[in-house]
Order: C-alpha cells, then sequence, then structure tokens
C-alpha cells in the first residue's frame, strides 16, 4: 500500500510538473491583444490575425470580404509603446511586416501605420485602435450647439472699401489710402498688416477696380486702446466670413462652424478623441507620455489631424470654402490643452500639478497645424 501510495504521489507532482511546464510552454505562444476605444481584451494564439481576434472577442470591425484583402473596411491602426493601465508593452515587431496586400493597397495608409486587419498577424502583445471609420455600428456623437442670447462682436471682421485711384500728385501707397479710409470711415485704426496681403493688395485692388473686401482681426491692446490688423483681402465685395467653436473634450471633440456677423451656427460635426487609443482618460494618458518618449508628440499629431477633420466635414455640410473659415476659439481642460499645444503635460500628473500656462492664448490657426484660411486666428481660452 505504501508503494503505492508513493507511486500515486510521484505520478501527481509529475502531472503537475508537465502541466505547468506544458502551460509555461502553451503561454509563451499567446500574446495579449486590447482593442481600442472598446477596451475588450484577449488571449491569442501567435499568428492570429488581426480580424480573426476581433471577432472572437465582438469587436466592432467591419469586414466585408471575408479576409481577402479587398473591401478596405477592415482598417486599423495599431498603437505601440508601454500602457501602464493595460499591463502591456506594445512594440512594433509584434505585428507582422506589411505584406502584399497591403503594400498593393492605393487606399492605406502605410506611413501614419494603417494595417488591414485581416492581413496583420499577431506576433507579441498588442494595443489596436479602431477608428470610426472601420466601426460597423458607427457611434452617434450628440454635441450640438444651443442658441443663447449674445452680444455678437466678432474678434474678425469685414469691411468693403473703395480705394481712390493712383494720383502722381499724391505719393501715398496704397495700403496708407486703405489705413487713411478706415480711419476717417470707420474710426478705426490699423497699426499692423499681414505680408501676404501687401503682397496681394494691387493684384486684388486691379481685379476688383479699386473695390476690396478687408478682414480685420482686433485685438485688445494696453488699457481700453484697441487696435486691428489686416489679415485678409478679397476683390469687390466679400460675402461671409465664418469661426469654428471647438470643444475638444478627453473623450469627445465637438466643432460648431458659426457665420461671424450673426453668430449664426450653420453646422456641427463631432468624433471621438483620437487620443483614447493612447488611454481612456486624462491620467493614463499623462502615464503614457511618462512611459514612452515623444508620447505627448504623438497624441498633439493625432488631435490636430482631428481638428482638420472636423473643419472639413462642417465646411461641406455649409457649401463654403474652407478657407472662408477665417477664426477659431478652443475650450478644453488643462491636459488636453497642454497636449494640443505641444506642451509636456507630465508636471499635470503628480502634485502640485503646475501648468505651464493658464492664460488665454491668442495664436494663428497654423501654428497649431490647423489648416483653414492661411491668417486664420485661433483663440484658446485660459484654463
Amino acid at each position: 500500500m505504501a508503494n503505492l501510495h508513493a507511486v500515486a504521489v510521484k505520478g501527481a507532482v509529475d502531472a503537475v510538473h508537465k502541466g505547468n511546464v506544458e502551460n509555461k510552454i502553451e503561454s509563451t505562444n499567446n500574446a495579449t491583444v486590447v482593442f481600442t476605444p472598446s477596451g475588450l481584451r484577449g488571449e491569442f494564439a501567435l499568428g492570429t490575425s488581426v480580424l480573426q481576434a476581433a471577432q472572437r472577442l465582438g469587436v466592432d470591425l467591419e469586414s466585408s470580404c471575408g479576409g481577402r484583402g479587398i473591401c478596405r473596411r477592415c482598417i486599423v491602426t495599431p498603437s505601440f509603446g508601454e500602457f501602464s493601465k493595460h499591463k502591456i508593452s506594445s512594440k512594433e515587431h509584434n505585428l507582422s511586416s506589411f505584406s502584399e496586400v497591403e503594400r498593393s493597397n492605393k487606399h492605406l495608409a502605410l506611413s501614419k501605420g494603417q494595417r488591414l486587419s485581416c492581413s496583420a498577424r499577431i506576433e507579441g502583445d498588442l494595443v489596436i485602435d479602431v477608428p470610426m471609420s472601420s466601426q460597423l455600428h458607427k457611434q452617434h456623437i450628440s454635441k450640438e450647439a444651443e442658441a443663447l442670447e449674445l452680444l455678437i462682436d466678432p474678434a474678425v471682421k469685414l469691411y468693403t472699401l473703395k480705394l481712390t485711384e493712383p494720383d502722381i500728385d499724391d505719393p501715398s501707397s496704397d495700403l496708407r489710402k486703405l489705413q487713411q479710409q478706415l480711419e476717417d470711415a470707420h474710426d478705426i485704426v490699423i497699426n499692423d498688416c499681414e505680408l501676404s496681403v501687401i503682397q496681394q493688395l494691387q493684384p486684388v485692388l486691379v481685379a476688383g477696380k479699386r473695390e476690396i473686401s478687408v478682414a480685420l482681426y482686433f485685438e485688445s491692446g494696453e488699457g481700453a486702446q484697441a487696435f486691428a490688423k489686416v489679415i485678409a483681402i478679397w476683390p469687390g465685395t466679400k460675402l461671409g466670413l465664418y469661426g469654428l467653436a471647438v470643444d475638444l473634450g478627453s473623450t469627445t471633440i465637438a466643432a460648431h462652424l458659426c457665420e461671424l456677423s450673426s453668430g449664426k451656427v450653420l453646422a456641427s460635426s463631432s468624433l471621438m478623441n483620437p487620443q483614447i487609443r493612447f488611454g481612456e482618460d486624462l491620467m493614463s494618458r499623462v502615464s503614457y507620455v511618462m512611459m514612452n518618449p515623444g508620447g505627448d508628440s504623438e497624441m498633439c499629431h493625432v488631435v490636430r489631424e482631428a481638428f482638420n477633420e472636423l473643419a472639413i466635414d462642417v465646411a461641406k455640410k455649409a457649401a463654403i470654402n474652407i478657407s472662408d473659415i477665417i477664426d477659431m476659439s478652443i475650450v478644453c481642460n488643462p491636459i488636453m490643452h497642454h497636449l494640443l499645444l505641444g506642451v509636456d503635460p507630465t508636471p499635470l500628473g503628480t502634485a502640485p500639478f503646475a501648468l505651464t500656462t493658464d492664460l488665454a492664448l491668442n495664436l494663428k490657426a497654423s501654428q497649431l497645424e490647423i489648416f483653414l484660411h492661411p491668417n486664420a486666428r485661433a483663440y484658446i481660452l485660459p484654463c
């Protein structure tokens, strides 16, 4: 009996040891994959396609060609770096290299890291973002503008002028005549002018037969004094200038196109903040920056791209040229504020939570890589 007992114990120990070895071997052949923004995660055998992993987890990822790489609807974007919230180190070599199907696909932005999930194979732990365009059940984000009783006084205003013809007995330049007419007719003092306006001034005067429309940007100066800068010019009478009001939230970005003189909202658009693939909440995004050098630049880039997408969308809805959007206002929380500006947000992640700046900012939209009118302004509200 004793011998039988010893044999039984030894057999049990051997079985446990064998099971542990097998489990260890099996675990090395698996990888953890997290899909954002859904947060769904699972363990998958190496070599599994990203599409198969998504389907097994029930991730909302569209595919209509049976994984043959021809429908172009299963596009995903892998995120690489250290993701402390997910306890994952997502590396480039953890995803298979580009397949021939992907390289030959002209609609795939390889330079931006886009992949066909049916072709991309899992070779290690990964974080995979499913953009809204690839989601079968598109999210409906409702952020409409509400009408408010406001005194409409835009920072950019439009004026139409008729300048006198050149006169050999009057040596005044055309820009000086423009300044003088605005002062005489509207009591506006012009203290500056964009170089691009100076370069265009005489050709525009010829095209408009000396009648021109100018956009003036007003900004408070010292004390109660106000001054204006000429930021745009058109031949003849220009009808309509537009501004963009943007709410940059950690989850959603909403944009509203407004007619500047009346304040009327003409179109609205919104989308999920693409930074969500780096972390669902603000502190996880700060953690991502702490653990991944250059992570703040990544998040800055994707949110600015989102701004441009929204601007294109509202301009299309309102049937206007995007170059007619000449002003914008942006409101956001401090971490979104710093990431939009390209400022390191990590001091906001620990006490005493020091802001780089809490002041209002007046910038050119192009400084933020937001492409509207070339001289469009961007006002960022104070934190």
